[in-house]
């Protein structure tokens, strides 16, 4: 109940929130700090509110692999600087669903796990669409004007890194593999994200998730 009661209140948020264009809300947060669980839950509220929801990630925003471990496979500047293609979301994403955007876009342009570029076709939102964008580091520069709304998922690297020994096995071949990308990767370059960019303190909203079932929320609106 308590989580359903969240997923009302940030729903009626997002449904508050007034631009002449979609309204484009950053789901923000660790790896398996739940994001996506969270994106997908709101998704599923407004669209049962009659609102039109664009459900993409910045996963769908990869550098082909090539790039992105360019400087090595546990290298905290690759995973910070080489991951995402940020020409590609703002001409494809982000600036057609702003500003002065004509509203034809696309939510992907890589596989995450094949490689592959992928051309899906153009679609044109609704003036009050709702995008619904999860993934790591969107409040850093390159993103953050961006946003029309801002959630952090707040969760400890512990309880982290415990979602990700059972979610990212079988992609990895063994927990091992897991928990040291976790502490050679993500862990030292989500901790310069938080020590450079803070985005607890850009957040309208942090979503404190150790408990998916239990959260609390703090709106800062």
């Amino acid at each position: 109940m308590i989580r359903d009661e969240m997923l009302s209140d940030l729903s009626d948020l997002i449904g508050s929130v007034t631009r002449p264009h979609p309204v484009r809300v950053a789901i923000d947060g660790r790896p398996a700090a739940g994001k996506t669980t969270l994106a997908d839950e709101l998704g599923a509220v407004l669209r049962a509110r009659g609102r039109e929801v664009i459900r993409t990630s910045i996963d769908n925003f990869l550098r082909p692999r090539a790039d992105r471990y360019r400087r090595g496979e546990f290298s905290i500047e690759s995973n910070y600087h080489d991951s995402f293609d940020f020409d590609a979301l703002h001409q494809q994403l982000l600036g057609p669903l702003g500003p002065g955007g004509n509203r034809r876009y696309r939510g992907a342009v890589r596989d995450r796990v094949t490689d592959v570029a992928l051309t899906p076709p153009w679609e044109t939102a609704r003036p009050d669409a709702v995008l619904l964008f999860d993934g790591v580091f969107l409040m850093r520069p390159e993103l953050d004007d961006h946003w029309d709304l801002r959630v952090l998922v707040a969760t400890s690297f512990g309880v982290t890194l415990d979602r990700a020994r059972v979610r990212d096995e079988a992609e990895y071949g063994s927990a091992e593999i897991v928990e040291r990308r976790f502490e050679q990767r993500y862990r030292p370059t989500q901790q310069y994200y938080a020590d450079t960019v803070r985005p607890a303190e850009r957040a309208d909203v942090v979503v404190h998730n150790d408990t998916p079932a239990r959260p609390s929320w703090d709106v800062r609106l």
